[in-house]
Formats: C-alpha cells, sequence, structure tokens
C-alpha cells in the first residue's frame, strides 16, 4: 500500500498502544512452539482473577530473551501457555521486556520451551483483526470513526463515533465485511523506525513514555493500515465471517457495535440453536411460529393476571367481613399465607381500615423470606415500625400510618406482633 493509500486509512482509529515490536509473537502469530532462554527470575506478587474473584498470588517474575506468548496491549489480552510444562498465569509488558509471572521460579540461564493456548491465541487473532477489518470499512464507506473497542470473552464491542446505526446499516455494514473477508486479502506485519517519515504520517495518541525501538504497522491489502502490537491472521479468510450481533447507546451520542468472528460465529450459531430447540419444545411449535405463540401466551398471561386481582380482591374482602363482624374482635389482626402480593396485603388492609386494627400482613415463606404490610392508626405504627424491621430483618417503606416491605425473617413473625399487641394494649389502657 503506498503512501497516500495509508494516510487515507490511518487517519481514523488510534487508540492502542504501541512497544518494541519485536516479540517472536509478533513477528509469527501462528507459531505455538518456542525455546529461548530464562535472563531473570525475580519473586513478585501479582492479583489473579479466580473464579471471577481477584486474589494476590505470590509467585516469580520471568524474563526471557525472547516470547511467543503475548502480553497484553492494544486492547487484546494476553496469552495463556506453558514453560517446560509450568503454567504461565500472566504476561504483562515492562519496555522491552515481556514479564511471565509464574508460581514456580526458574533459575536463569535455563533453557525453556513455551507453549501457546493455541485456543485462546487463535480466537484473540480473529476478534482483533476483525476489529480492524470493521474498523476501516466503517469509517471508510460510512464515516464512522472508532473510538475504543473492547475484546470480551463471549463478545466484543466496537465504540462508534455517530448517535445511532438504522439496522439496514448495520446489515449493510455485515453484508460489506463478509464480502471482504471472501477476497482472501493478506493481512500482514512490518516495522518502521518510529521518527521515520512514513512513521510521521500516522496520526496517533502517541507512544508511551517506556516505547523504545521500531513501531509496528499491520496491513490489510488495498484495505487498511494501522499501527499495532497484537497477533493477528495472516489472510482475513481466516476469519471466516463476522456477525454484527447488537447495537446499543454509548457515551457522549456515540454507539457500541457487537461483534462475534471466526470461531466465535459458530459458537454463537450453536447456542441460538439449542435455544431455538428449548423453545420449539415448551411452545410446541417451530421456529417460524416462536413470535405468534409467545403473543398468545401473554394474552393468556394478562387475561389470567387480571382474574387472579379479582379472585385477590374477593378474598380480601371476605377476610375483611368475617374479621369485623367477629364479636368483641381482636384488635391485633394477624394474617399470613404462601401465596399473594403486596397488592392482595393493601387491599386486605384498606378493606379492614386503620382505623379498625393494628395488621400484620404477610405473604411467602412462613419460616423464611416474604413480603409484609404492617398498617394502623398512625400514631402507632410510627412508633413501631422501626422495631417490627429488626424482628423481621426488613427492608422497606413506611408511610402514612403504613410499613410494606420484603423481609427475610418471618419466622418472627409472633415477635413483630407482640410488638403490636404491647401498644394496642396501652391503647386500651389509654381509651
Amino acid at each position: 500500500m503506498h503512501l497516500q493509500l495509508q494516510r487515507r486509512f490511518l487517519t481514523s482509529f488510534r487508540p492502542f498502544k504501541f512497544f518494541k515490536m519485536s516479540f517472536q509473537c509478533q513477528k509469527d502469530s501462528y507459531q505455538k512452539e518456542f525455546k529461548t532462554r530464562v535472563v531473570s527470575c525475580e519473586p513478585s506478587k501479582m492479583k489473579i482473577v479466580t473464579n471471577g474473584k481477584k486474589e494476590q498470588v505470590s509467585g516469580f517474575d520471568v524474563i526471557c530473551e525472547d516470547t511467543v506468548l503475548f502480553p497484553e496491549g492494544g486492547g487484546q489480552p494476553d496469552d495463556r501457555g506453558t514453560m517446560n510444562g509450568l503454567e504461565v498465569l500472566r504476561i504483562t509488558r515492562k519496555g522491552e521486556k515481556a514479564i511471565h509471572f509464574m508460581k514456580e521460579s526458574i533459575e536463569p540461564g535455563t533453557e525453556v520451551t513455551q507453549l501457546v493456548d493455541w485456543a485462546r491465541r487463535f480466537d484473540h487473532m480473529q476478534q482483533h483483526s476483525a476489529q480492524h477489518l470493521i474498523t476501516a470499512i466503517a469509517h471508510e464507506k460510512y464515516g464512522w470513526r472508532t473510538t475504543t473497542w473492547d475484546l470480551g470473552k463471549e463478545k466484543s464491542y466496537i465504540e462508534l463515533d455517530t448517535p445511532t446505526i438504522k439496522p439496514d446499516k448495520m446489515q449493510e455494514l455485515e453484508n460489506d465485511l463478509n464480502e471482504a473477508i471472501r477476497k482472501c486479502l493478506p493481512m500482514t506485519p512490518r516495522w518502521v523506525e518510529s521518527d521515520s517519515e512514513e512513521a510521521k504520517e500516522i496520526r496517533c495518541r502517541g507512544l508511551p513514555d517506556d516505547h523504545v525501538g521500531l513501531v509496528r504497522i499491520v496491513e490489510i491489502d488495498t484495505v487498511d493500515a494501522n499501527l499495532c502490537c497484537g497477533t493477528h491472521v495472516s489472510n482475513i479468510s481466516h476469519l471466516q465471517s463476522i456477525k454484527l450481533t447488537a447495537i446499543e447507546t454509548a457515551r457522549k451520542k456515540k454507539v457500541n457495535m457487537y461483534f462475534v468472528a471466526g470461531d466465535r460465529v459458530l459458537s454463537y450459531l450453536g447456542q441460538l440453536v439449542n435455544t431455538e430447540k428449548q423453545l420449539a419444545k415448551s411452545l410446541r411449535c417451530g421456529q417460524a411460529e416462536f413470535v405468534e405463540a409467545v403473543d398468545r401466551q401473554q394474552k393468556t398471561l394478562r387475561a389470567t393476571n387480571k382474574a387472579n386481582t379479582l379472585l385477590l380482591r374477593e378474598i380480601a374482602a371476605l377476610e375483611a367481613q368475617c374479621y369485623l363482624k367477629t364479636p368483641g374482635r381482636d384488635p391485633v389482626f394477624c394474617l399470613h399465607r404462601k401465596d399473594g402480593d403486596t397488592e392482595f396485603l393493601n387491599m386486605l388492609a384498606n378493606e379492614i381500615g386503620p382505623e379498625n386494627a393494628l395488621m400484620l400482613l404477610s405473604v411467602g415463606d412462613e419460616r423464611g423470606a416474604g413480603l409484609f404490610v404492617v398498617a394502623g392508626p398512625e400514631e402507632i405504627v410510627s412508633d413501631v415500625w422501626s422495631s417490627i424491621q429488626t424482628e423481621l430483618k426488613a427492608k422497606g417503606v413506611y408511610k402514612n400510618g403504613r410499613y410494606q416491605g420484603k423481609a427475610t425473617q418471618l419466622a418472627n413473625r409472633d415477635k413483630a406482633e407482640a410488638i403490636l399487641r404491647e401498644h394496642a394494649d396501652k391503647l386500651k389502657k389509654e381509651d
């Protein structure tokens, strides 16, 4: 690609940090095994994510003469792999050195064989190379400039400097991307001096303070050229395909465009097929009838909910009448049901009336969690609700003589009732 064409594409997106581009993994991204020698090994500590939680791990920082294991950078996560069969937990970069964090030490001078976790590496190569292609075509054809991106575990996204993207344009871009993949264009890295005229023509955010030596340009023949330190496919046909999955609103009037590429497309398709099978079994129809079947079920559910609400209202009215017509009725009314909701509890409280009783009403697991309402004369409920909150281990809202919310200890309803009875007795004495 000649300089004028490079300048055309290289002014769109420069979010990456550019390091010394001389690691073996950057010279040959497809190399899975590499022999080198340990230069240094120092005790160290690092926070490692295990089962979704970060924990401080003691280990060693191992530096080799070179590495086939990619240190994180350019928006791409680091590799995983082994050295002489020992697990490498993280690979980071410091200046021109790649630091391999391991639990075990390796004596300096030892010859080691590095093995790459190829499944992780190739996945990252496909997603990162796809990002380059999306960024180039989205900017050149549609004027959507990439401002950042994220390589996620399942899906990745590119933040584009446009307030919205219509579905038809998203589909058109996807068609353009897969048409480009079918052209089988080479994707190759090369190195230039950071102070060369060519490098000066490439606008970027600037090199980090610890940058040393050459900068690396990754080119997709006739399509794009980009400063980048990451690992990439050698031909964009190795991307296989790209699927744009979603658009969401991002910061500062931009959008995030989610995508999957390569083997992730097959994985994504497999998930959809499994979901389709489960839905077909549940809805008892084929995929073409899913929407209609769900609409029918939603209508049925709305009708059922309406009928349930009417029934609950009748039950609440009957419970209230039964209580109010009881001669010499207890001033404290307590009721618990396994089934019901906040609407039922409030219906019942309204039917009885706050002037007629102190009420403790609840639904849910009688020995565990559920919903509750405490209602009655405002001057009494305002005094007791915080004590009841403590006994029921509840979270709720108090307003105008009514305290309602969620409780985790409905087993303590008897203690809450005792609090109400204590105040009811005082009220009787005052009367």
